[in-house]
């Protein structure tokens, strides 16, 4: 595979990746498997609306499906996309509190 085709891959994952709501769900697929109806529970997200986003994420294999019974239960592919996640929040929460920081040194507020 040619490096440009892989960064156009891994491109199209990042932008599976970047909606909020699919987000949360892989946030409550961290450490369980669910059923749409868990999940619904736990987002709020309604059950069309997360059939949709856990199609792509399915499509896009970041999450994995079996039936059990009547449910179909959903988990996480790779544990390396919660070490993705988690390595870019950690980031942002850096950047927040470096920002943070800055104003407050501005406006001359104790740390």
């Amino acid at each position: 595979m040619k490096k440009k085709d892989f960064y156009h891959l891994h491109s199209d994952v990042c932008k599976t990746l970047s909606n909020p709501k699919r987000q949360e769900i892989l946030d409550n697929l961290r450490t369980k498997e669910m059923t749409v109806n868990e999940l619904v529970r736990a987002t709020g997200i309604t059950q069309a609306n997360l059939s949709q986003h856990l199609s792509i994420l399915r499509t896009k294999g970041i999450v994995s499906a079996r039936r059990e019974g009547i449910n179909v239960i959903y988990s996480i592919s790779n544990p390396k996309i919660i070490k993705a996640f988690d390595l870019i929040s950690d980031v942002l929460k850096d950047a927040l509190d470096s920002q943070s920081k800055t104003v407050k040194a501005a406006t001359g507020r104790k740390i």
